[in-house]
């Protein structure tokens, strides 16, 4: 409950970040245009932003026949979670990864990379679509659709806000000085704004999917042996992914500095790791390693819940 609390209050801010934006470079028409503009672009990421992410990364939608074990896995987990069965892709793509899409749990999606599927054995395929559909679930999908769109509008509004700010101000006033360096300054801090909480929300609710797809998996060990080893190889195979979509997948696929980390949609892996193990996070000098650990495959679902209270 904390968590939906906060995602709505970080979307409101980003909603109301959006119109102090559209009001800093056309007045009350700007505020309306801004309005506006976020209303056209949240009713096309509701309706239209599965097909166009699916086909942004070239998905091939699958059933049975074509990947029996994928297809198997997701059936007997949406069975398990009490939801339908989910479209089934694949992604041509190396790097090991995986999204959900979808506007509720009637129209969902989850996708796999051709990597992942090479990359994990059937426990932690099973934990990486537990956490899928847990965002399915949870409804996840919708609240980042939402998320990213908004902050796409606030990025779209803080450039024409520093055009307007190189060319004097819209309204034609040069020496209005006060107006321009405030056009200036909201072009260069909300996009920093609208990134952090977009950032919030995004990390929020990753939590959320571990916990939820640990539940319906029954334990947590698959899923944090597949962040494991998503951590490990995400760094070796770097993937072909749009910053735009980075917060679907369930781990960051850009690769990137401290700069990059420090905004990133995704919170780190080893906390992740640790909040479902049960352990400290790991360090370089100690990092996880699920051989080294007591076999806990046999720990009930309501162990794993107490842990995490």
């Amino acid at each position: 409950m904390g968590n939906q609390i906060r995602t709505v209050v970080l979307l409101g801010l980003l909603s109301v970040l959006m119109v102090m934006i559209g009001g800093t470079v056309g007045g009350r028409q700007g505020m309306i245009f801004a309005l506006a503009l976020a209303g056209v672009m949240n009713f096309v990421s509701y309706w239209y932003s599965d097909k166009i992410v699916l086909s942004m990364y070239r998905a091939r939608e699958v059933g049975e026949a074509d990947a029996p074990q994928l297809y198997s896995v997701v059936r007997e987990l949406s069975q398990r979670a009490g939801i339908p069965m989910p479209r089934v892709y694949i992604l041509p793509q190396d790097a090991p990864n995986a999204f959900a899409t979808g506007r509720n749990p009637e129209h969902a999606a989850v996708a796999v990379t051709q990597g992942l599927l090479s990359l994990m054995n059937r426990e932690e395929l099973t934990g990486v679509l537990a956490h899928e559909l847990g965002h399915v679930n949870n409804r996840d999908i919708l609240i980042g659709s939402v998320a990213a769109t908004l902050a796409g509008a606030v990025t779209y509004l803080a450039f024409a806000a520093r055009w307007g700010a190189l060319f004097g101000g819209f309204g034609g006033r040069d020496d209005d000085r006060g107006g321009v360096l405030g056009m200036l300054l909201v072009a260069i801090l909300a996009p920093i704004g609208a990134a952090l909480i977009q950032m919030a929300i995004s990390r929020s609710r990753e939590y959320e999917a571990d916990a939820t797809g640990a539940r319906f998996a029954g334990n947590p060990q698959g899923l944090a042996r597949a962040l494991a080893k998503l951590g490990a190889y995400s760094k070796r195979i770097p993937m072909n992914a749009k910053p735009a979509t980075a917060h679907m997948f369930i781990v960051n696929p850009l690769s990137g500095g401290s700069m990059n980390n420090l905004f990133s949609t995704h919170p780190p892996l080893e906390d992740r790791i640790a909040r479902l193990t049960g352990h400290a996070p790991s360090t370089p000098e100690r990092p996880y390693s699920p051989e080294g650990r007591r076999d806990r495959g046999a720990d009930s679902a309501k162990d794993f819940w107490e842990r995490m209270s």
